[in-house]
């Protein structure tokens, strides 16, 4: 009986901790088109990221130019250089997450 009870314990303990992390994922995802870069944020249960804070670093991780989220969680802008890109989403209190955008895709865009 008392392990039956840890059992449960556990398991609700399992998932409880894994609708907290799913709370602080936020989607991020990011295309090349006609010379500019798109980037889309939204959370898990298809809300989008408003006001987030958009960072996009090159292959270097220089930081070559900060934006932020519409209020359909959309950002887009110029290709900066043709490199690697890493984009990030901050959404505040722990919602993060990155997108990585090829050199060949950011090329293929122009």
């Amino acid at each position: 009986m008392k392990v039956m009870r840890y059992g449960v314990f556990t398991v609700v303990t399992l998932l409880l901790l894994h609708g907290a992390a799913l709370a602080h994922r936020v989607n991020v995802f990011a295309y090349v088109e006609a010379g500019k870069i798109y980037t889309e944020g939204y959370f898990p249960d298809g809300k989008p990221v408003v006001g987030g804070k958009v960072l996009v670093h090159d292959s270097t991780n220089r930081l070559l130019l900060e934006g932020t989220t519409n209020d359909e969680g959309l950002f887009s802008f110029d290709i900066p250089l043709d490199d690697d890109l890493t984009i990030v989403i901050d959404a505040g209190m722990g919602h993060r997450n990155s997108f990585e955008l090829k050199k060949a895709d950011v090329e293929a865009g122009r």
